[in-house]
């Protein structure tokens, strides 16, 4: 018993299970050039971009040499965005308020619709799945150029969606002029045509009216672009986590006499949480970065209603040429991003098991491996 512990040390450190002398030399040695590539590319770029709006950069010459035209401003450039009364600030917390109710909106719509597409063409009695899935993911791969500028034409005063609501007897609405809310075209069918006295008060420089008003009737054409163009690619990754749960799991649920919907509700739906979790956050992340679309279908016309953050930075940095402040609202977003991303992380975790529970299980099996090794 005695002579076989030194074999056994031998065995653990010329190799056997554990990690050997030199492996972590060597996975850093495999890894160093992705890490230089990343440093170099991403992590280089984005810190000067940083450094750019702590300045005053009007596009002439170096950022980094200072002068007239690089004057380091410290956190101005963060601080008129939300403390300085002005165009600027109003612009931006309207850009905010648009871009929330276009996130609001997009992110439950698309993850819904997806998981309700991914559950039909999963469905093993489904005649001709590759036609469905094939039609439900071309929206995707499609240029979003092309089809934001088909959806121009479709939704025009004259296009055939309000051709066709005229046949149905509905006066279809100027849809890329008209800027009012969705809410405050509800509220206007209950009289309420004027902000109340409580929604006048201020917050960030726009009243409680305004950053209720919800979504124009132009984002709301977005929006629908958007889901439309989206849901495909979300619908493969719920496919794919579908196909992923293990036949045994239906079969049991089966034989528990549960119905469809609870099977759907106790069973997949608990199973597919990591899904859930990467296709709303995939989503919060390019709802908050939405630009192509509002390029092409007004640049944020009419009256700022579909302005969203990374179209005004774009804007603020090459058209006003105030790259300080359209670097300092690219980090907003970010920050927000990060927030966002965290917060959905914290509401989708694991509630069943508590650390707690976590310790008494860990110490019962503990105790359990002991009881076997005396017996």
């Amino acid at each position: 018993m005695t002579s076989d512990v030194p074999s056994r040390r031998r065995r653990r450190s010329s190799g056997g299970d554990g990690p050997r002398k030199g492996d972590g030399t060597a996975g850093w040695l495999f890894t160093a050039p992705m890490l230089l590539i990343l440093g170099v590319f991403l992590f280089i770029p984005v810190l000067m971009a940083f450094y750019v709006s702590l300045t005053s950069w009007n596009g002439n010459g170096s950022p980094f040499t200072g002068g007239k035209n690089a004057a380091f401003v410290g956190v101005d450039n963060y601080t008129s965005l939300f403390a300085e009364d002005g165009l600027r600030r109003q612009n931006f917390m309207q850009s905010i308020g648009n871009n929330f109710w276009f996130v609001f909106f997009v992110v439950p719509l698309q993850t819904a619709l997806s998981f309700f597409l991914a559950v039909i063409v999963n469905n093993k009695f489904l005649k001709g799945k590759g036609f469905f899935r094939t039609a439900f993911y071309f929206p995707s791969v499609t240029s979003s150029i092309a089809i934001a500028v088909v959806f121009i034409f479709l939704f025009a005063n004259s296009g055939a969606v309000n051709a066709v609501l005229s046949k149905l007897g509905v006066d279809g609405p100027a849809w890329f002029s008209d800027a009012r809310g969705l809410f405050h075209i509800v509220a206007s069918v209950f009289g309420m045509d004027e902000a109340p006295g409580f929604a006048q008060s201020e917050a960030f420089g726009r009243s409680i009216w305004d950053w209720f008003s919800g979504p124009s009737v132009a984002m709301c054409v977005v929006i629908i672009l958007v889901v439309w163009t989206t849901t495909g690619t979300f619908m493969l990754m719920f496919l794919a986590a579908l196909q992923d749960v293990p036949v045994e799991v239906d079969e049991a649920a089966m034989l528990d006499g549960t119905t469809g919907w609870q099977k759907m509700r106790h069973v997949t739906v608990p199973m597919l949480k990591p899904a859930f979790f990467l296709v709303t956050t995939l989503g919060l992340i390019g709802t908050w970065q939405v630009f192509d679309q509002i390029y092409v279908m007004g640049k944020g016309a009419p009256a700022n209603t579909t302005l969203t953050p990374a179209f005004l930075s774009y804007k603020q940095s090459f058209t006003s040429l105030d790259y300080g402040t359209g670097a300092a609202i690219s980090f907003v977003v970010f920050a927000l991003i990060v927030a966002l991303t965290s917060a959905q992380r914290w509401l989708l975790r694991d509630r069943d098991v508590t650390p707690r529970r976590k310790a008494r299980a860990a110490s019962i099996a503990a105790s359990n491996t002991q009881t076997g090794a005396r017996k």
